[in-house]
């Protein structure tokens, strides 16, 4: 294995008080919170693209990082050699998942031919790869938004042979999720939406992302995938809007085309305050729908309006996310990836594992304080209190639809009712959390 990051050693637990900016200070992976180990909780996983695919090159400015596994050379030699270095670094860092786009791994070639035999021969790379260091798949995905064939998106494209180009791709990168162990497949619909309505038929392109979901499933059923189908949620970026917009916008699709039960959501932390939302909110909408999967863990730039992709380091917002992800059983499939990269400016070979660590660290210090929320239980007596009514005889007599309208109307004028609001102590709660977060 190439030693491309010979000058570190694996990372490892130090504790609170080291110095050490290579070791972790809280992220102790054998450490049991509430019954497992912060490893099982957390289920980390670091991504191939921002770290082994980008060159820290942006709109402005030419590539700052160097490097040499992205020069020109062989295609496939060069594959071999990011392969090497990324599971290096999946390694020494100590994380038990990563997650990759079909063309993160191998060169997309000239024609579909070069595109599968290429594929294969690296999924073989990878899986040997994961053979010799342990670390796993947490999900497989098909890049279908970066080839100038999908500026119009794929599934909603209005020329179905590129509709089926991209479901080539996704028929393999399912295929090579699945041998690989992977535990999801993620669909992100990066160019789903549209620029424009003047050109655009909304029906039109629901329809054609409908059926390609639905295919998605009946291929999945056919192979025994037995993972977690996940869709990303955004709202823009790369195009004025997406089909995905956030959690309930996915969830209404899903229904509309009776696929509500096989999909679940990968959120996006970034995306979720593009849309207008906390990360927070997402979170619980899923859950509250059924249909939370697995997290991408990133944060972005309240004074930028793009998604910035910066490593998560609010232990409070990720905290409030832990508790809702702790007080629906936690994960079962999905996990953390840190779908975030370094800043152009960040040019250390050092620094890729310096925010990783942090993050690593941040979801660590989070799980201790949301655990500590589940344990103190205040939150949820509160939310118990305030809704308590609907635990009666009249909450339930509505709730089971023994009433109507008419009825309702009747009983309150008979008992003739005057109820008053009652305090949310919203501000209470808020100074109890914080204790609990910054004690």
């Amino acid at each position: 294995m190439a030693q491309y990051f010979d000058q570190i050693n694996k990372i490892e637990y130090e504790g609170a008080d080291s110095t050490n900016p290579l070791a972790f200070k809280h992220y102790n992976a054998n450490e049991k919170i509430l019954g497992k180990t912060m490893a099982e909780h957390l289920r980390m996983a670091a991504c191939y693209w921002h770290n082994f695919c980008w060159n820290g090159q942006d709109v402005f400015g030419q590539g700052t990082f160097g490097r040499p596994w992205l020069e020109a050379g062989d295609a496939m030699a060069q594959a071999k050699a990011k392969a090497d270095v990324a599971f290096e670094f999946f390694s020494k860092l100590s994380i038990p998942y990563y997650c990759f786009h079909d063309i993160d791994v191998a060169p997309e070639g000239n024609s579909i031919k070069e595109y599968i035999n290429n594929f294969a021969a690296m999924v073989d790379v990878l899986e040997q790869k994961q053979a010799e260091t342990g670390v796993k798949l947490l999900w497989g995905t098909a890049n279908l938004f970066s080839n100038p064939r999908y500026a119009a998106g794929a599934a909603t494209n209005p020329n179905p042979e590129i509709f089926s180009y991209g479901a080539t791709q996704v028929f393999h990168a399912m295929n090579a999720t699945q041998r690989l162990g992977g535990e999801n497949y993620v669909l992100w619909g990066g160019r789903e939406g549209y620029e424009t309505l003047l050109n655009t038929d909304l029906r039109q392109e629901r329809e054609q992302l409908g059926r390609f979901m639905q295919m998605v499933v009946e291929h999945k059923h056919k192979i025994g995938f037995k993972g977690t189908l996940l869709i990303e949620p955004k709202p823009q970026e790369p195009t004025k809007h997406q089909y995905d917009y956030d959690s309930a916008t996915v969830y209404g699709f899903l229904k509309q085309f009776g696929l509500e039960k096989e999909f679940a959501m990968n959120i996006e932390a970034n995306h979720a305050t593009l849309a207008g939302h906390s990360f927070h909110h997402e979170v619980a909408t899923a859950i509250s729908l059924g249909i939370f999967g697995s997290i991408d863990a990133n944060r972005g730039d309240a004074q930028n309006g793009w998604d910035t992709d910066q490593f998560p380091n609010s232990v409070e917002e990720l905290s409030l996310v832990m508790y809702e992800i702790l007080k629906a059983g936690g994960f079962t499939t999905g996990g953390f990836n840190f779908d975030a990269k370094l800043r152009r400016q960040s040019m250390d070979r050092a620094d890729m594992f310096h925010g990783h660590i942090g993050g690593m660290d941040h979801l660590a210090m989070a799980l201790k304080r949301a655990a500590a929320l589940i344990e103190k239980d205040f939150l949820g007596k509160a939310v118990a209190e305030r809704y308590a009514g609907w635990s009666g005889s009249l909450g339930k007599a509505i709730q089971s639809s023994e009433h109507s309208l008419q009825s309702l109307a009747a009983m309150v004028e008979r008992e003739q009712l005057s109820p008053k609001a009652v305090s949310g102590r919203q501000e209470l709660l808020e100074n109890q959390v914080n204790l609990v977060l910054f004690r």
